[in-house]
């Protein structure tokens, strides 16, 4: 018998397991929660394509600005839904809530759980030089990403691949572990491992400020980091030259080389053409930078536009 659920969610993240349960005929999704319509910048609206997509199937589509209240409440209820199923909602789920499905409130996390709970798992699993990264799915309880998992699937990591990247292959691979988890779950063969606290690590919200480089790490670190903080806010230093503004820089690629020690952190150096930058440990060979306000550039265009030279120096401010 085909289970009844209602999704939530609002991002690109959710999309393509969304796609696959309303699409399929597996399951009846009889509703679908996003988050309220935002406007963008000169006051556009943005696309939804969550919403997009379950108005072209006809699907309800509810938008309420807190999902928890009394009225809310009682029209989930009203859907009479086996099973919930979140992902990338962007609001926090109170027992209420939790308590209105038979078989459970589900969520989609981009991390191998314990491990990164929290709202920017995939940056962190970049961020923090995590050989793997994956998609977790478990029964939702009032602490934050603490329930017991019914599903895991783990992927390496790849070489320059950025949080945009991999959020999009995560995503892919969300599908056949929900379709194969929601299949147990309707059997009653599903299988509950409790996570080990010992094992968490938080990965809060990215905010602005954390693109901003810190030439005392390693360059090994501060690479992971430039990955980790794209598509936003990337990493960020502050240029530096004689007789000149400070210049915000933008770090869309770069590689981790071996150095000489003894360099102050931030220090520019111009070897064959190449962009290097000291770091507290190695060096950061540029590949590729965007200068405040203009197109992003190889590091070679901008060493000729900007007459970068070793007197030059990138800090963490103006």
């Amino acid at each position: 018998m085909a289970l009844r659920i209602v999704l939530l969610g609002t991002g690109e993240f959710a999309l393509p397991t969304f796609r696959a349960l309303i699409e399929g005929d597996q399951h009846e999704v009889v509703a679908v929660y996003t988050q309220p319509d935002r406007s963008g910048r000169g006051h556009h609206r943005h696309v939804n394509p969550v919403k997009a997509l379950a108005e072209a199937h006809g699907i309800p589509v509810l938008q309420p600005e807190k999902v928890n209240t009394q009225e809310s409440l009682a029209q989930l209820k009203d859907f009479h839904a086996d099973l919930f199923l979140v992902a990338a909602y962007g609001q926090i789920l109170k027992p209420d809530f939790l308590a209105i499905p038979p078989l459970g409130a589900f969520n989609l996390h981009g991390s191998l759980l314990p491990r990164h709970r929290g709202a920017a798992p995939v940056q962190y699993s970049i961020w923090k030089g995590d050989r793997q990264a994956g998609v977790t799915m478990f029964r939702i309880e009032p602490a934050l990403d603490s329930g017991p998992m019914v599903a895991k699937t783990a992927t390496d990591i790849m070489p320059g691949e950025t949080s945009g990247d991999l959020m999009l292959r995560l995503a892919e691979l969300s599908v056949p572990l929900t379709i194969t988890a929601l299949q147990q779950l309707e059997a009653g063969t599903a299988v509950f491992e409790v996570q080990d606290a010992a094992q968490v690590t938080l990965a809060p919200k990215i905010q602005k400020e954390d693109g901003l480089i810190d030439w005392n790490q390693s360059a090994t670190e501060i690479v992971c980091q430039i990955q980790a903080m794209q598509p936003w806010p990337k990493a960020s230093s502050w240029l530096h030259t004689p007789d000149r503004p400070a210049l915000r820089c933008l770090f869309l690629s770069a590689k981790a080389v071996s150095a000489e020690a003894h360099h102050f952190p931030g220090t520019v150096k111009i070897d064959s053409r190449s962009l290097l930058v000291h770091a507290g440990a190695g060096q950061l060979k540029i590949l590729s930078i965007q200068p405040e306000g203009k197109k992003a550039m190889e590091a070679e265009s901008f060493l000729n536009g900007y007459g970068i030279s070793s007197q030059c120096t990138f800090r963490r401010s103006e």
